[in-house]
This record gives structure tokens, sequence and C-alpha cells, in this order.
């Protein structure tokens, strides 16, 4: 059930590259991947701009996002030319919806198991939330939880997601609880559509709730959970694992990491569990 909206004295302040993040060692900076999935020449470009303008490493988070860290600028801004650098790697898509961009996804839908490839859901889904002026303005914590049926995710705590029943069908995830069986097809509008709903209904100022579950009341009508919802799985082991080799980055990559991992593939996938998935298919 809904909780009481939490008692807080701040806006989310969750950081990004237009919105940055002061640390003792300079500005942190935080760049969202849809589903972890990064290009190689991205990844080389942005190790480029760790390597000239910060501390050499690009981090990994636990929503398989990227940071970086050391960077030049005021408490409130990159420096313009760091700015750009990191728009230069693709990274940045959008300047007006940088810090909702989050979507958490099976990190092998597509390339082995799971009951549904779920990347045309998530980059449908990343259109439609980029493509809505109102969904700018949901806090930078909100977060897209999407479970292909393997399990790996569906324990995962978010604010809306689906879980993959089969190619075709998936349940809805409302906050801490269930919403209706919904056709994929249709998963990226009805889920930008219950964004909306969070985002009209949440208010302003700094006690405005940051996640759905701390709406004064249900965002959807809850209903059961489907008898056909996966077990949880728990993450993948780091080495070789169906549709190619998880590599353990929790300490971060430098350059010879990240020339490592991107040399014979055009595309790697960050994971939550701070590693890279390095498709097998495409080495």
């Amino acid at each position: 059930m809904p909780g009481p909206v939490a008692a807080r004295t701040r806006r989310d302040r969750c950081p990004g590259a237009l919105r940055p993040w002061a640390a003792d060692d300079g500005l942190l900076v935080r760049l969202r991947l849809i589903g972890g999935r990064v290009r190689s020449s991205s990844l080389r470009a942005l190790a480029d701009v760790a390597e000239e303008y910060g501390d050499g490493r690009i981090r990994l988070t636990g929503r398989a996002n990227l940071q970086v860290r050391g960077l030049p600028g005021t408490s409130a801004a990159l420096d313009p030319d760091v700015l750009a650098a990191l728009e230069r790697t693709g990274l940045l898509p959008t300047r007006t919806h940088e810090l909702v961009r989050n979507v958490l996804v099976s990190p092998q839908t597509g390339l082995a198991g799971g009951r549904a490839d779920l990347r045309p859901v998530a980059a449908e889904l990343d259109r439609l939330l980029c493509a809505d002026a109102a969904l700018a303005g949901l806090p930078g914590r909100f977060l897209f939880v999407l479970d292909d049926g393997r399990g790996d995710l569906v324990d995962r705590t978010g604010d809306l997601g689906i879980v993959a029943l089969d190619s075709g069908t998936a349940q809805l995830r409302v906050g801490d609880g269930w919403g209706p069986v919904v056709a994929l097809r249709d998963a990226p509008a009805t889920l930008a559509g219950l964004a909306a709903s969070f985002a009209a209904r949440r208010g302003s100022g700094p006690a405005a709730p940051w996640h759905v579950v701390e709406l004064s009341a249900p965002l959807a009508d809850p209903v059961p959970p489907d008898p056909h919802l996966p077990h949880p799985v728990g993450a993948p082991p780091f080495g070789d694992v169906p549709g190619g080799r998880h590599v353990a980055a929790a300490g971060g990559l430098d350059r010879v990491a990240v020339d490592e991992l991107v040399a014979d593939v055009p595309e790697v996938v960050v994971t939550p569990w701070r590693g890279v998935l390095v498709p097998e298919r495409q080495r």
C-alpha cells in the first residue's frame, strides 16, 4: 500500500551532466544508459573525457549508469568545454530530460534467455519519456525496471515497470505492487502514461514525492501477481554467461580496461551489478 509522503526539506539532487554533484575532488556527473546499453565508440569517447578532464576512470552505478568525477567547473555547472566533450560522446542525447532516463532492463535481454527481447520496449519508452515536456520534471531517482521474464530484476525495487510473462505480454509493476497484464507492444505507452499521472499528482516543492509508493493514494488499482511470474534468480555470475562474458568492474574502468572490453564489439551492456556484459555473438 502507498505510504505517506516523506518529510523532506530539499528537492531531489540526483546528479547529471547539467546538474553535477560537487565532491571534494571536483564535479561528479552521471550519464544515463537505457538498459545499460552503450556503443563502444561512446565508451571510448567517455574514457577520453575522464582522462583529459577527470580522474581517469569511468565508474559504474547500481542502476547500470556511468559516472565520471574530478571534473572542473563551478558548484552549479561543468566547465563549458567539458560539457561539450560529454555531448560529443553521444551519451547526452537530451538536455531537458537527461535526469529522467532511468530505465533498467535485464542485461541479457535479446542476447540469450528470457521470455521476450525488451530492447525495443525500452527504446520506445525512452522516446516517449523524452517527447513529453511534463516528464522532464520527474525526480532523478524515479526508476523504471523491465524484467524480460528471466527473473533477474523481478525483485528489484522501482517505481514503474514490467515483467514479461511470455513473448507478447507482461504484468505491470506499480510501486511495490502489481498492475494489470498488458501487451508488450502497449507497455511503453502505458508506462509513460502512468509516469505522467505520477508527475501530475506529486505536486511541487521540496516535500513532493520522489517515488510512487510515497503518493497518498494508489497510482493504479492493485491486482494479484500473475501465477506465471518468474522466481527471482539473482545476478548472473562474472565470467562466461549465456549471451556473452560478464566482466566485473566494481572499481571502475580506465582507458586500458575500456579498450580491452570494446576491442571487437560495437556495443556492450553495463549491468546493475557493476559489471559489463560483452555480447558473445559480436565477439
